[in-house]
């Protein structure tokens, strides 16, 4: 029997070159998690740098975690640290961003296609071909004319996007809590209507 354990995993590529860049927004959305606990992330052996926190005493205990590999090899450290805290898939969130949703706009979902999606696939894989975790999906929007959206999402956010993206950490960080204390169903309710 799978323990209580919830790991979030916040995608995104390593070094001070792609940390401000769209691609490393679900690592962003972990740091803001994790400095509303005072807390900081640690490296391991895995490959990963990680944390763990309860949102309340007694509350079941959260992992939050992002890979110090690339995007495409982010499923490896995620399965390890699954493996080693005993994490079902069901208890996996994994915060990305999502080049199908408008900026600002953020949906959850459990399961479904990877959509092209580096690091999704890479975690699907690894978890061999299971994709019953969910997943927060933050809207960075599609690139503009006929750019390519490899280069697109691997650049910064625009200056405009710059001055809204605390509040939309803020709101993907309160979708990941929602989603632990209240359900999905119940935190889909909430987000969607935003």
């Amino acid at each position: 029997m799978s323990s209580e354990n919830w790991l979030v995993a916040g995608l995104g590529n390593p070094g001070p070159r792609y940390s401000r860049t769209r691609h490393n927004v679900g690592q962003m959305v972990v740091d803001e998690l994790v400095g509303r606990m005072g807390a900081g992330l640690a490296r391991t052996k895995v490959g990963a740098r990680m944390v763990g926190a309860r949102l309340q005493p007694g509350g079941p205990k959260m992992l939050f975690a992002v890979s110090e590999g690339y995007m495409n090899t982010s499923g490896q450290p995620i399965r390890r640290l699954m493996d080693y805290y005993d994490v079902d898939p069901a208890r996996l969130i994994v915060v990305h961003d999502e080049v199908d949703l408008d900026f600002e706009r953020i949906k959850l979902k459990r399961g479904g296609s990877e959509g092209g999606h580096n690091g999704l696939k890479s975690i699907t894989q690894h978890l061999g071909g299971d994709r019953d975790y969910i997943r927060v999906r933050v809207g960075v929007s599609r690139p503009p004319g006929r750019m390519d959206t490899a280069d697109y999402v691997l650049q910064n956010f625009s200056a405009e996007e710059r001055k809204a993206l605390p509040q939309l950490l803020q709101r993907a960080g309160d979708a990941v809590e929602n989603v632990i204390t209240d359900g999905l169903t119940a935190a889909q309710n909430r987000v969607h209507q935003l």
